[in-house]
């Protein structure tokens, strides 16, 4: 019986796919590969909007029906796949949909991975070399559009899923709703992670775990062909510092670039 759902929404090349990995070696949880259940909730938000059937009805009574079914459904959901107490959803949109996530699941705890954006976009630039016989969407000769590393920023800026999480994230910040909610940078979780992981479980009041950092068993498995060019969710097994090569990938303007567009990130969080 599943005693408590948290909600995994971390910026994307950020090391969120490691960090369910490492929940994942406490029994007591079951952890997600990228999930679906948001967009199930979107599509019954959607329905009882919409349906005249539903506008027809007492609204304050159709509201507390919805309400008892996205939580009913989200619990029963996991019930009949688990019987581990607690589960650790990932979700990019969970963060950004707080205030939703609220009305049927009160008081979400949700942690979000963050990662220096320069880091972030210098690991998109190596999918995208190493996967020179895919077509990735960034690259169009004839309208030379992300023929340098420079265009390929700007595209990633504006696009998902770099563009749209750093979009989501700030207004996440600027109305508040980051005070609920715990962020990890991969740096530290790197660098020291069972402090980090130790931090992660007092946040989500639950008994800390004796955890493996030097031998991370993958058990989320999602097929990454879906996902186009990009589709990278392979974990390396030791948590360990890695070598910062954004200059050497990027380039030192490109960086310095990338520094200044997101000022608002390392002001915040302290880069």
């Amino acid at each position: 019986m599943v005693k408590n759902i948290f909600f995994q929404s971390s910026l994307p090349r950020s090391g969120s796919t490691l960090l369910q990995n490492i929940m994942g070696q406490n029994p007591q949880f079951y952890v997600t590969p990228t999930s679906g259940v948001l967009e199930l909730v979107f599509s019954v938000r959607h329905n009882c909007s919409d349906s005249f059937v539903f506008k027809a009805q007492d609204l304050v009574l159709m509201e507390e029906g919805f309400r008892g079914f996205c939580h009913d459904g989200l619990l029963g959901y996991y019930n009949a796949i688990t019987d581990k107490p607690y589960v650790l959803d990932k979700s990019r949109g969970w963060g950004y949909y707080q205030n939703f996530l609220d009305f049927f699941y009160p008081d979400p705890k949700i942690v979000c991975m963050i990662r220096d954006p320069r880091s972030i976009f210098s690991s998109m630039e190596k999918n995208h070399r190493k996967n020179p016989e895919r077509v990735d969407g960034v690259v169009n000769d004839a309208n030379m559009a992300g023929i340098t590393v420079e265009k390929r920023i700007d595209t990633w800026v504006q696009s998902q899923p770099v563009g749209l999480a750093f979009e989501r994230l700030k207004d996440i910040i600027d109305r508040g709703n980051d005070e609920y909610m715990h962020f990890i940078k991969y740096e530290d979780l790197c660098k020291d992670p069972q402090k980090e992981i130790d931090a992660l479980y007092d946040y989500l009041e639950v008994t800390p775990f004796k955890h493996n950092f030097e031998k991370v068993e993958q058990i989320t498995v999602e097929d990454d062909s879906v996902y186009g060019a990009f589709g990278d969710h392979t974990i390396r097994s030791k948590v360990e510092v890695l070598e910062k090569d954004y200059k050497d990938i990027l380039g030192v303007e490109p960086s310095k670039w990338i520094r200044n567009y997101y000022q608002w990130f390392f002001e915040r969080f302290k880069y």
